[in-house]
């Protein structure tokens, strides 16, 4: 089917970039309306919304939700609700990250990871079961990260928050199974993001090597295939799920990491 999400509405939090930008638009491509959210500069996200509603030709709307409130969170589910007649699929993509040992980490930076990272999570998801149980249909599709699955040194909130995030997945499944609602998760591995592109340059800097081997020896050591996973890559798995097709697949997490949680 060339529009397999048609008559679909989704809401992808974090969307205004990135990954989340990624999947709203291939969502977009494959009929639903869509509604996105996040950061950013007003008159850029406006010509992102116009630019990708104009392509698709679907309704594309955005809300400025901020992911540590709780009562935008739900407002950001009902506007969409009321918008578009029903929230049928609800992506969590919304995600910080700082880098320090446990023992310097800020208090701070961890309350907002969490938040962010996983509680964000829950309010939306909690503000969009109802219209799905109702009607009987539902995707929830969270952004975990390989991070949910293995640890690396210094990143202890990002790692809390994306184990607590594959974990809340399966709770919700199971919750969910008898209703039309299935929930799962996507675990990627080292996307080349801005901050990923500045964490090779301190890299090769401190290094004194190549980009291009700080890239491959010191990021991407991890990853047996030496290679970034795409933005594209991760939409693809995210519009399989929300898909008719996925009508089985229920608290599963899916790694998209070229081998690194194999090891």
């Amino acid at each position: 089917m060339s529009h397999p999400l048609k008559d679909r509405a989704a809401v992808v939090t974090g969307s205004t970039s990135g990954i989340g930008l990624a999947i709203a638009t291939l969502y977009a491509r494959a009929g639903a309306k869509v509604m996105l959210n996040g950061l950013g500069d007003a008159a850029a996200i406006e010509q992102t919304r116009a630019a990708l509603e104009k392509a698709a030709g679907v309704e594309v709307r955005y809300h400025g939700a901020n992911m540590m409130k709780p009562a935008e969170i739900a407002d950001l589910v009902a506007t969409a609700e009321a918008a578009f007649g029903s929230v049928d699929i609800l992506v969590n993509n919304a995600g910080i990250q700082h880098v320090a040992p446990v023992e310097d980490f800020p208090a701070d930076k961890w309350d907002a990871i969490i938040a962010i990272n996983l509680s964000s999570a829950f309010h939306a998801t909690k503000a969009a079961l109802p219209g799905m149980k109702k009607r009987r249909f539902g995707r929830i599709v969270n952004i975990a990260s390989a991070h949910g699955l293995v640890a690396s040194p210094n990143k202890s909130a990002y790692i809390a928050s994306k184990h607590g995030l594959i974990g809340f997945t399966k709770a919700v499944a199971v919750e969910v199974a008898e209703h039309g609602v299935r929930a799962n998760a996507i675990c990627p591995g080292f996307v080349h993001t801005p901050l990923v592109q500045k964490q090779i340059e301190d890299r090769a800097r401190e290094a004194g090597i190549s980009e291009e081997r700080a890239a491959k020896e010191i990021i991407l050591a991890p990853q047996p295939t030496k290679e970034f996973v795409t933005v594209e890559q991760i939409a693809a798995m995210a519009l399989y799920l929300a898909s008719d097709a996925a009508a089985q697949i229920n608290g599963a997490s899916f790694s998209i990491d070229g081998g690194w949680t194999a090891r």
